[in-house]
């Protein structure tokens, strides 16, 4: 993961032409300068004002030497993200994982996945098994939507979406159908998670709402009848109502708002540079089909027993072109 960087006081433009990085005696000002450089006591002193390099960014994220990735994600979601029994993690989160650990050059075995809770997302920590306490990761690709709420928080610094989905209900087959979340109004038990942005729209309808950690339990208190209902985003709705052949029922209640999934690189703003780099990249270059990849293998399946709820919109989501300098000369 060592990167060999040019000395970029030796670069210079040979032959006639202006070079773009000089030495100044005293102080000479440049016109549209890329960077500007200063003798003082017979050294250099650089002051750059361009966009960085992926070397620098990748100086500046802390990565030079680092022989391993922390990433925080779910663990008990089919098709999202799931511990499989031999401790191999799947899915659609996990793949982008790879992805973004990939183009940040880290090796799939120099990845390592660790549950995060879904109110330890914004705070970077996640469950270190062999450890047995949380511990600070680098990243959190775990289904967390992109709110104005949650990007006041310190340890909050959101990626460009790599998904835009939506927020949706699972009952048990028998249940009447659903088509707003004011239909669960009254008796129903509604269970959902602890910091899930599915919470406040169905509180705001009146709903009787528990939130938990984990959305395996809500799954088994809907199985045995503790909960009416599930509601949260649809993807994470539409692994168990696969799994569970003719046990759920998905339900798609019209809300017009999309939930927006972003990586958490928790303040650290080189790396959410180099994430968005990576997306911005995967969007557009078409030989880059690992997103579209991801989103067969692991959501498209699921689309069957969800009819009529969608999952996601099966294109990446639109990311801003991110400005970086090829060459350190630029």
């Amino acid at each position: 993961m060592t990167e060999n960087n040019a000395d970029d006081a030796r670069v210079a433009s040979s032959g006639g032409g202006r070079p773009r990085w000089l030495p100044i005696r005293g102080l000479r000002l440049v016109a549209l300068v890329t960077v500007l450089v200063v003798v003082v006591g017979g050294g250099f002193v650089y002051l750059r004002f361009a966009d960085p390099t992926e070397a620098d960014l990748r100086a500046d994220a802390q990565l030079i030497g680092k022989t391993e990735l922390l990433i925080g994600v779910k663990n008990d979601v089919p098709g999202v993200a799931h511990k499989e029994e031999g401790g191999r993690f799947t899915g659609f989160d996990i793949d982008i994982a790879y992805m973004i650990a990939a183009d940040l050059g880290f090796s799939a075995h120099e990845v390592r996945f660790l549950r995060v809770e879904d109110e330890d997302r914004s705070r970077m920590l996640a469950w270190d098994a062999d450890a047995k306490r949380n511990i600070k990761v680098d990243l959190v690709i775990a289904s967390y939507s992109v709110t104005e709420e949650r990007e006041k928080a310190s340890n909050v610094s959101f990626s460009a979406p790599y998904l835009e989905t939506e927020q949706s209900v699972m009952t048990l087959k028998d249940h009447a159908d659903v088509h707003d979340l004011e239909d669960l109004a009254g008796d129903h038990k509604v269970c959902t998670l602890s910091t899930s942005t599915s919470a406040s729209p169905a509180s705001e309808a009146g709903l009787d709402v528990k939130r938990v950690g984990q959305l395996q339990t809500c799954v088994e208190g809907l199985r045995d009848r503790t909960y009416d209902a599930v509601t949260t985003d649809a993807p994470l709705i539409a692994g168990f109502v696969a799994q569970y052949p003719g046990a759920f029922k998905h339900h798609d209640i019209g809300l017009s708002t999309p939930e927006l999934w972003a990586v958490n690189t928790g303040g650290n703003e080189a790396l959410r540079t180099l994430v968005n780099l990576i997306l911005y990249r995967s969007l557009n270059d078409p030989d880059d089909r690992r997103w579209e990849e991801a989103y067969d293998r692991n959501l498209r399946p699921l689309e069957a027993a969800s009819l009529p709820q969608p999952i996601a919109a099966d294109e990446q989501p639109f990311v801003p072109e991110v400005e970086v300098r090829q060459w350190p000369w630029e």
